[in-house]
């Protein structure tokens, strides 16, 4: 076996105990999934001087009625540049098919690399029981890249990890087999001005394909003071309910006052197959 095989990537470990910047990775199956899912929790990290990385399993060439394949994919890739621009995060989208991704090896192996590459305190992804197909297969494929990120044998081309990184899930409403568990719930009322304009440089998707998709197009206004309106209100319609959902979470959280009056909420659930999540991670990779 070479030096690879059996080499440790220790730096993590010291960074995550010596070093108040954490990094953010979120693995997710389009582009716009992290910044509707997590918008608000990325610009925190960003406000901090943390470092944050958008990755897009799939190349998003079907999302649209209109245009398809390498013109649209190249349109979401510099929508998705625009969008971490605006909090200056780091994005990047692979070649994937869009609505044929499958949890392969060589996808496995595409995301252990990540991981090991990034080094991130903090992983993001899909559960495993989204409605997506893709959003299904980033989650498989995550959860399966746990624990193998510290097996020096496999992918010993990039150093393994001496631990994982703590793992989240992503917010979904879908309850069966199981519903999401709050197990973290951050207040983002403070950066929602950010998480739309983030979503309005996704133009393809909130601005045609999904009114489209949803049979509201109709309904999308021209000019662009009017529409981003419009895409305020729809997004918060979507996310204050959230907060009311996940209340008693909140509460326990930020206390009675704060906790009742908290209007738009992001909650992740922590994954059992990466790194636990003790009282003082909680704080550091989840801050108020």
């Amino acid at each position: 076996m070479g030096p690879n095989v059996l080499a440790f990537d220790h730096t993590y470990f010291l960074r995550t105990m010596t070093c108040p910047s954490l990094r953010l990775l979120l693995l997710v199956a389009h582009p716009d999934d992290a910044e509707f899912h997590a918008g608000g929790l990325a610009a925190i990290y960003r406000r901090r001087g943390h470092r944050v990385k958008m990755v897009t399993l799939t190349n998003g060439d079907a999302g649209h009625h209109q245009i398809s394949g390498p013109p649209l994919a190249e349109r979401r890739r510099r929508e998705a540049a625009a969008a971490a621009a605006v909090i200056g995060a780091e994005a990047d989208m692979w070649d994937n098919p869009d609505g044929r991704l499958q949890p392969t090896l060589d996808l496995r192996g595409q995301v252990i690399r990540e991981i090991r590459s990034y080094r991130p305190d903090l992983v993001l992804t899909h559960r495993t029981n989204d409605y997506h197909p893709d959003h299904r297969a980033v989650g498989d494929v995550v959860r399966d890249a746990c624990y193998l990120v510290t097996v020096p044998s496999l992918v010993p081309e990039v150093p393994a990890l001496a631990r994982d990184p703590v793992v989240a899930f992503l917010p979904d409403r879908f309850t069966k087999p199981a519903p999401l568990s709050g197990d973290v719930v951050v207040d983002v009322g403070e950066q929602v001005e950010t998480i739309v304009e983030m979503l309005a440089c996704h133009a393809s998707q909130f601005f045609e394909w999904l009114p489209f998709n949803r049979g509201v197009a109709d309904q999308v206004p021209e000019g662009e003071v009017a529409r981003r309106q419009w895409l305020r209100d729809w997004y918060l319609g979507y996310l204050r309910p959230q907060a009311d959902r996940y209340r008693s979470e909140l509460v326990a959280r930020y206390g009675d006052q704060r906790g009742r009056q908290i209007e738009y909420a992001e909650v992740f659930e922590i994954s059992e197959y990466a790194a636990p999540l003790d009282a003082d991670l909680r704080q550091r990779l989840f801050p108020e």
